[in-house]
């Protein structure tokens, strides 16, 4: 019926009127779908000043409406009919009382035919003049005058919204959100009516922004109501829209019936898989991706890393990640590779090739001719490397500050001269089992690099008090001092105490060295802070009772297989308030008086080595890792426990490693 009754609605002119608000009264409505005859007789008329309340019963479309307040026809121009005879109509109209006149006035099928045979509708034959136009239409909030639903060119911006105003019928709509909806929630949480009507020009606008502001209201679920929407669809009028009521024909909207937010689904699903994308780790800035790649060690960059894809690739040969190159312990490493890296990353400050058996002194002279920027040099346990390639690298890198060359069988002292000669600013020298090296070498390096801080020598045969002394004379920033297993004397450690500025010494294993020259040293060397004396069976309990007493800035008192007992132990507790580590093991004489009172008495001990001390009993050990939770007991059995502990929390299981 709302079809019949707008039809040819879209010739009717448009005559804004002002809206007369008056309050709405209640009315129900069963109407199981919306139509025309709705808005004609649901809306308030300016004729109804006795407040007429009529009733309409079922109509031959299906629609029934209980509780009318009133009659409004939307004002329109006069075409069609004269005014004398709309004023007549409208006279006839509003004297009907019952909703059975009301009913076969507007379905007269007399009248029908006349207007209808004339190319007029029912709606075109009453004047704006004696009805005011209902306020159907709204934009934000303010309310629009209009004549009807019908098409009017260069008024899209005036008409967002038209609803059937039927009681509890209330329009949801789409609020703004990030991800795509295609249904609106009923409030029983559920899709009212199975979802949504079609959209409209707002929709279309705001496609692009993943939100949907649609005027939308529920569809139809009767028959009776979908056919009325089916036939609307397919009449001649230009406008097709939501509910079957026309919208205008400038908003680009199609005339099926599928929901709104289906119209822009496909769309939302490109959005969604678009923003997908965008998570992918290759979004990320460059910088970040390299701190994480710089995490990866250098086999992990090559063989893994840049086989992903060629970005991953290109961020893996970034100059950063080729400034410190750390190759040790990989066996492809030749020279050839070193001869590749020198030619194409000429701004190497770092490498490491140690443990590579298959580079040799030609490798490393190309690298250190290409890269006079190198700073710091680590080549343990390349025995295949002499003096040639330490030369090559004093001769092109004056700017080495670190050279860690231990267990080089074949490097001389033609080596420590080219580093005295070019590398002044060398600082960190590590030349542990070289057994060629000797005084002279020693001497030639300490007069050239007077900036030295760092010296470690360990079983170099040829080493003697003389290098000491030249070491002790010509190095003053010396902090880190180590020689171990060295033919050195206490006529040698002596000069030792002139290095004000010595923080770690270590004299493991120095088989002429007395009591009073460790003391004389921990006396001068007021910054001392690690002491290392294992393996000297001269150092007793007087000494380390000096050195408690003297030692205000050690932390650290190694006394592995020295000839202490527990006044030793008794002493570092009651003296020294400093000494957070101290190393008793495989000392005989240590009881269980000396580890539970030094355990007892010292506020700062946090660590105490009784490895293999036989004299201390499993027992009370137990009891005092109970009583001084925050010291660490190293003994045979406590080491295990923690290592079993360590183990499960990794995840280890005895099960899983007996199938293993």
């Amino acid at each position: 019926m709302g079809h019949l009754l707008s039809k040819n609605g879209y010739r009717l002119k448009k005559r804004p009127r002002k809206l007369h608000h008056r309050k709405k009264k209640k009315r129900n409505c069963f109407l199981q779908g919306p139509c025309m005859l709705c808005f004609i007789v649901h809306s308030n008329s300016s004729l109804d000043d006795d407040n007429n309340h009529l009733e309409t019963s079922v109509n031959g479309s299906g629609c029934r409406h209980n509780s009318i307040t009133g009659i409004s026809v939307p004002g329109v121009g006069g075409v069609g009919i004269g005014a004398v005879a709309a004023s007549k109509l409208a006279e006839r109209y509003a004297t009907l009382a019952s909703p059975e006149d009301c009913s076969k006035f507007l379905l007269s099928p007399r009248e029908l035919s006349l207007w209808e045979g004339q190319g007029k509708s029912l709606l075109s034959a009453v004047p704006a003049k004696l009805f005011p136009p209902p306020a159907l239409f709204r934009t934000a909030g303010v309310s629009v005058t209009v004549p009807i639903p019908v098409p009017v060119p260069g008024c899209a911006s005036d008409y967002t919204e038209m609803v059937c105003k039927r009681k509890c019928s209330e329009v949801q709509r789409c609020t703004p959100c990030k991800q795509p909806r295609c249904a609106f929630a009923a409030p029983d949480g559920g899709l009212e009516n199975g979802g949504v009507g079609g959209g409209g020009g707002e929709a279309a606008s705001n496609s692009e922004t993943g939100h949907c502001h649609l005027p939308l209201c529920p569809l139809p679920s009767s028959s009776t109501s979908s056919s009325s929407a089916s036939s609307s669809s397919s009449s001649s009028s230009p406008a097709d829209g939501c509910c079957g009521l026309g919208l205008h024909a400038d908003l680009p909207h199609s005339s099926d019936s599928s929901p709104c937010c289906l119209h822009h689904y496909d769309d939302c699903q490109a959005r969604s898989s678009d923003a997908a994308d965008h998570l992918s780790i290759n979004h990320l800035p460059s910088s970040i991706l390299l701190k994480v790649l710089s995490h990866l060690t250098v086999k992990e960059r090559c063989l893994c890393a840049s086989l992903v894809c060629k970005y991953w690739r290109d961020l893996c040969l970034d100059f950063q990640f080729w400034k410190q190159i750390d190759l040790s312990g990989l066996q492809q490493v030749n020279d050839d590779l070193l001869v590749k890296i020198a030619s194409r990353r000429q701004n190497v400050t770092e490498i490491n090739i140690s443990d590579c058996r298959g580079v040799h002194d030609h490798g490393v002279s190309s690298l250190a001719s290409h890269c006079p920027g190198l700073q710091k040099y680590t080549a343990y346990r390349c025995k295949q490397l002499g003096d040639t390639s330490l030369s090559a690298l004093a001769t092109h890198c004056p700017l080495l500050v670190k050279v860690h060359v231990g267990n080089q069988d074949k490097l001389t002292d033609d080596a420590l001269k080219k580093l005295g000669e070019h590398c002044s600013e060398l600082k960190d020298i590590h030349l542990g089992q070289c057994y060629s090296i000797t005084d002279e070498g020693m001497v030639a390096l300490a007069r050239g690099c007077p900036k030295l801080q760092r010296l470690y020598l360990q079983e170099n045969k040829l080493v003697t008090d003389r290098s000491v002394q030249a070491v002790a004379e010509n190095c003053p920033e010396l902090q880190f001092v180590g020689f171990m297993g060295c033919p050195v004397t206490s006529q040698g450690v002596i000069h030792l105490t002139a290095l004000r500025n010595l923080s770690v010494l270590d004299l493991r294993h120095i088989s002429e060295l007395n009591n009073e020259t460790v003391m004389e040293v921990v006396r001068k060397c007021r910054d001392l802070s690690s002491l290392n004396l294992c393996l000297n069976w001269s150092i007793n309990d007087r000494c380390v009772e000096i050195i408690a007493k003297e030692g205000r800035s050690l932390k650290e008192l190694y006394l592995v297989s020295c000839k202490i007992t527990d006044h030793a132990l008794i002493a570092i507790g009651q003296y020294s308030s400093t000494i957070e580590t101290v190393d008793a093991g495989w000392c005989k004489d240590i009881t269980d008086q000396g580890a539970t009172q030094i355990a007892q008495s010292s506020k700062s001990l946090r660590y105490l080595g009784l490895m293999r001390c036989d004299k201390v009993n499993e027992e009370t050990v137990e009891r005092l890792v109970v009583q001084y939770p925050h010291i660490v007991f190293s003994t045979v059995m406590q080491d295990c426990k923690r290592t079993l502990e360590r183990a499960y929390q990794m995840g280890w299981s005895p099960n899983t490693s007996n199938t293993s």
